[in-house]
């Protein structure tokens, strides 16, 4: 089996196609792996950014471990460069399919501003309002503090109602109480509870 192995590793077809394949995924998850773990570690998750951060240097160990033993490939350097190029953007892309952590909304409405914030209410969004004063005149200023999963429907509901809305979003590393709307499952266990 070790001479199997051995026979494996010096095949150039290993080490011109195999090889670099395997560098590139590896840079591929160690890039990804580092996104997630700076996304876990701005928001405050301390038990998942270390366990993240195991296995992002790991892997990155191996595929470095690979270019250092075989300094005269040119296409090793290709497919580590091309994976770290590819991991940022998958990285990119997961973080954003998990949605994590919570966004501060600001929106200044200026044109018929009690609609929107009643639909916002009735979805179930918290939000503070404050009378304040714009370059043309009164103004609502809309405080909302949402999950970053629902994002794009809060987004919406303002499209639909209100498109002239300005609106600033900025990421939220914690917050204390508040009014989240809830979930089908939260619904589901609270009536649940109710009941017992």
């Amino acid at each position: 089996m070790l001479l199997s192995l051995i026979e494996l590793i010096n095949d150039p077809f290993f080490a011109l196609i195999i090889l670099p394949i395997l560098i590139f995924l590896a840079r591929v998850a160690d890039v990804s792996l580092g996104t997630l773990r700076i996304v876990f570690i701005s928001q405050g998750k301390r038990k998942l950014a270390p366990i993240v951060g195991f296995f992002e240097i790991f892997i990155w160990l191996l595929a470095v471990g690979q270019i250092f033993s075989n300094l005269t490939n040119i296409l090793y350097y290709f497919a580590y460069a091309g994976g770290f190029a590819t991991g940022n953007y998958i990285g990119l892309i997961v973080e954003n399919k998990l949605s994590l952590g919570l966004l501060s909304l600001h929106l200044i409405v200026r044109d018929d501003p009690d609609k929107l914030i009643k639909i916002l209410k009735e979805k179930g969004y918290g939000l503070t309002t404050l009378t304040a004063e714009g370059i043309k005149g009164n103004v609502k200023l809309v405080v909302m503090i949402i999950k970053r999963k629902n994002q794009l429907a809060v987004l919406e509901i303002i499209k639909n109602i209100n498109p002239n809305v300005f609106v600033s979003i900025e990421n939220v590393q914690s917050v204390k109480g508040g009014k989240f709307p809830l979930t089908h499952k939260t619904r589901w266990y609270l009536l649940k509870r109710k009941k017992e």
